[in-house]
């Protein structure tokens, strides 16, 4: 039972892998396509290095949750999953209206995910922790 475990385990591990870089590799593209008439090299960096920096911040998350619990660690998993598959949705455009300028889903969008991330990763943190020390 424990080798299935781990085996379900290790292959979460690696679809939130894949989905997160690929998540990545998507959002710059709605990024560089929403921003297509951006003259601007600075402003596109800078929009590049934002909207990127979630899922640096979930890269780093995993591998700091390396020696944690498996449950704390799944935890990690379903997060750069749900994490990453919103904000393609988000970017693709889906929740734009009329009003909404292009940049406002790239801008908002980040934060509110580095929020969810430290929120997630404090817990998880803690019950791992705790969860060891039992």
């Amino acid at each position: 039972m424990t080798n299935k475990k781990n085996s379900n385990q290790s292959f979460l591990a690696t679809i939130a892998l894949i989905v997160t870089l690929v998540g990545a590799v998507g959002s710059l593209y709605f990024m560089f396509s929403a921003g297509r008439k951006q003259n601007s090299t600075i402003l596109l960096a800078l929009f590049t290095a934002w909207t990127l920096s979630p899922f640096v911040g979930l890269f780093i998350s995993n591998k700091i949750s390396t020696r944690w619990t498996a449950s704390a660690r799944a935890s990690i998993y379903w997060l750069m999953i749900v994490l990453t598959i919103s904000s393609l949705v988000a970017y693709s455009g889906a929740f734009n209206t009329h009003e909404t300028k292009n940049a406002f889903m790239f801008l908002i969008f980040p934060l509110i995910s580095w929020l969810i991330i430290v929120i997630v990763f404090l817990i998880a943190r803690k019950i791992s922790i705790k969860n060891l020390n039992s």
